[in-house]
């Protein structure tokens, strides 16, 4: 319970420090830029401490679930039109109680500090300096974890020899008598043979033995392997046997439907170890790309993942591993690393690191979606507005001015609604059905 309550605690101060630094990535460029800031918050809802300093004021908030600065005049005022007191509508008067908030932020003198007075590519900057601190984050963790940690790859090393041989799509993993015989186990290898040698061929990968392996079914090849320090030389039959389709990094290939695509292939029965290898430098930002475009493609597919998880919530289903989770399924999933016995210290401190790393790229990944509140609506809007006023001067049209995102504010709120409905469902989720990693 000690270790448990360890992890849960060193990610909740990683995961705080996050977005402490988040918010950060937008004060700095705001003050650089002239923006009058009046918060810096760390939480939502009520204020449990707080300092000023200037003309800004630092604090710590009680539902640690995000964080936020104010800057004054986020909203331009309306062009050529008065909101006037006596405007009906509910979602009127959304539009109208936002810019009356963001003009009363403008405190006489400081109307050039308004945020929707600057250039473009200053809001632009301002807006992404958050979730690129998340991405700094993202590659000083996965630097840590890839070069100081190192990562799990298969190794030449025998691990494994089947005693018999079943199909890939068998529902059974264990051997019944009538089974037929596993080559690898018929040839004499070993758990602890490290393979040097397939066919005349000089090995250095796992996958370039399993290559030649499945060439050559039902044909007779030597197989050198290194055993207490000496080379030993076996002769081995692939069997024809039907197989998963693997890619270059040995995962299975999926056809259209998601089902795995089989091959009938020589099949030996033996399988590899895993080593931890420290990686170069130009190994980490490839890695942070591939996670990136792990946690977009969760995003892109957010809807159906939701539905899985309610499924699971409310159902017999399994949660996916690989699936979205809230901030209380990441600190479940980091008491588990810590508190776990399969695992050493050493690789329940990869896993603490790799965890935050990840953390930070689903807030990089996340707060890039163009829609407010996010950044990424901020982002968009401040596009939009740099094409439009780009068309008027290239047609001599007069400048149409800053774009009014206020008028989507009820979007935001359907957008906040929205958000707010899936953290719900996802911290129940992670109570009552949570991820199992061991």
């Amino acid at each position: 319970m000690l270790a448990f309550i360890i992890g849960v605690v060193i990610v909740a101060i990683g995961l705080a420090v996050s977005i402490g630094l988040h918010e950060i990535g937008h004060l700095l460029p705001a003050k650089l830029f002239g923006v009058k800031v009046t918060q810096y918050m760390i939480g939502f809802g009520p204020t449990l401490w707080s300092k000023r300093r200037g003309e800004t004021e630092y604090g710590v908030k009680a539902i640690p679930l995000g964080g936020y600065i104010s800057m004054i005049g986020m909203f331009p005022p309306a062009k050529g039109e008065e909101v006037h007191s006596d405007s009906t509508g509910f979602f009127r008067g959304l539009v109208r109680d936002a810019r009356d908030s963001s003009t009363e932020s403008i405190t006489a003198g400081d109307e050039h500090r308004a945020f929707y007075r600057l250039p473009v590519w200053k809001r632009i900057i301002i807006m992404l300096g958050g979730p690129f601190m998340n991405l700094v984050l993202a590659v000083v963790f996965f630097s840590v974890l890839l070069m100081g940690f190192g990562v799990a790859q298969v190794s030449t090393t025998v691990a494994s020899v089947s005693e018999c041989a079943l199909p890939a799509t068998s529902e059974r993993q264990t051997c019944e008598p009538g089974d037929p015989a596993a080559p690898g186990a018929a040839a004499g290898i070993e758990p602890g043979d490290r393979i040097v040698s397939v066919a005349g061929e000089p090995i250095t990968s796992w996958n370039e033995s399993t290559a030649i392996i499945r060439d050559h079914p039902d044909e007779p090849i030597e197989l050198v392997v290194v055993r207490d320090g000496e080379e030993v030389a076996l002769t081995v039959t692939p069997m024809l046997s039907e197989r998963y389709v693997t890619d270059e990094n040995g995962r299975i290939v999926t056809d259209a439907s998601g089902e795995p695509v089989t091959v009938q292939a020589g099949f030996v029965g033996i399988g590899p170890a895993a080593e931890t290898v420290q990686q170069p430098a130009t190994a980490v930002l490839p890695f942070v790309g591939e996670n990136v475009a792990g946690v977009a493609g969760i995003i892109l597919n957010l809807p159906q993942r939701i539905v899985d998880v309610a499924n699971a919530a409310f159902g017999p289903e399994e949660r996916d591993p690989n699936g979205p989770m809230s901030i209380v399924g990441a600190g479940r999933v980091a008491g588990e690393v810590a508190a776990t016995d399969q695992l050493e210290v050493v690789q329940k401190a990869a896993g603490l690191v790799g965890l935050l790393g990840s953390l930070n790229i689903a807030l990089f990944v996340f707060n890039l979606i163009p829609l407010l509140p996010l950044d990424g609506g901020h982002i968009a809007g401040a596009l939009w507005e740099a094409i439009r006023r780009g068309f008027a001067k290239v047609f001599g049209r007069p400048d149409p001015g800053p774009v009014d995102l206020a008028k989507l504010m009820p979007l935001t709120l359907a957008v906040v609604v929205v958000l707010g409905g899936m953290s719900a469902l996802l911290i129940y989720a992670d109570i009552v059905k949570p991820v199992q990693l061991f």
